[in-house]
C-alpha cells in the first residue's frame, strides 16, 4: 500500500489508472488526512516533498509520495509554474486561471510551453524525486471538456488537439504526470 499525499480527486483518478492493478494507492480521505498541507516552497520538488514528509511523518505511513505540476509557459518565464494552481488567486479555479493565462497570451506569437510534474516519494528517511514533462503549446481557446486544470488549451507536442479533447488513456499515456509515474514505478519496480 502507497498514500498518495492529495485531496484532488482528478489527480488520484488519473494516477489510479496510470497505475492499474499495479499497486493500492490510498488518498489522504482514506487515512483520515483533512490537513491543509502547506505549499510554502518556490520550486516544485520543495512543494512535493513538502507533502510528502507532512503525510510520512503526522499519519505514520511508511510511503508516501506527493506530486507538484507546473504549466510552464516560454513567454511568460516560466510562469505560472509553481504558482499554476493559484494563477488568479489562493481559490484554485482552473476557469480563472486558464483565463488569466489566455489573456496574458493574447497576441504572443511563441506559443510554447511545458506542463512538469515532480513527484517525492518518502520511504522512511529516504527520499526520490522523479520528473516528468511533456513539451507543446498553448491554444488560443479551450477546447474540450475531458481532463482538469489547464488542459483544454495545452496542445501536447506532436498533436493537434488538447489534453481535453483527449481519451483518459491517450492523455495518460504521453502526460507529463503520466511520465512522472512511470519513472516511480521504476523505482518502486511495480509493473
Amino acid at each position: 500500500m502507497i498514500v498518495f499525499a492529495t485531496n484532488n480527486a482528478h489527480k488520484l483518478q488519473e494516477i489510479r489508472q496510470i497505475l492499474g492493478d499495479g499497486a493500492k494507492v490510498m488518498s489522504l480521505e482514506d487515512i483520515g488526512c483533512r490537513d491543509d498541507i502547506p505549499e510554502t516552497a518556490d520550486t516544485l520538488e520543495g512543494n512535493a516533498e513538502i507533502k510528502a514528509r507532512w503525510v510520512a511523518e503526522k499519519y505514520g505511513a511508511d510511503m508516501v509520495f506527493a506530486d507538484d505540476t507546473g504549466l510552464e509557459v516560454a513567454a511568460l518565464g516560466g510562469a505560472p509554474g509553481v504558482y499554476s494552481a493559484r494563477y488568479a488567486g489562493p481559490g484554485h479555479d482552473s476557469a480563472a486561471n486558464m483565463a488569466r493565462l489566455l489573456r496574458e497570451m493574447d497576441g504572443v506569437a511563441d506559443r510554447s510551453a511545458r506542463f512538469r510534474t515532480v513527484i517525492a516519494l518518502v520511504r522512511g528517511a529516504e527520499l526520490t524525486l522523479v520528473e516528468g514533462v511533456v513539451n507543446g503549446t498553448i491554444a488560443t481557446e479551450p477546447h474540450g471538456t475531458d481532463g482538469f486544470g489547464y488542459d483544454p488549451v495545452f496542445v501536447p507536442e506532436g498533436h493537434s488537439v488538447t489534453f481535453a479533447q483527449m481519451s483518459a488513456d491517450e492523455k495518460n499515456a504521453i502526460s507529463h504526470r503520466g511520465r512522472a509515474m512511470a519513472r516511480l514505478l521504476e523505482v518502486l519496480s511495480i509493473k
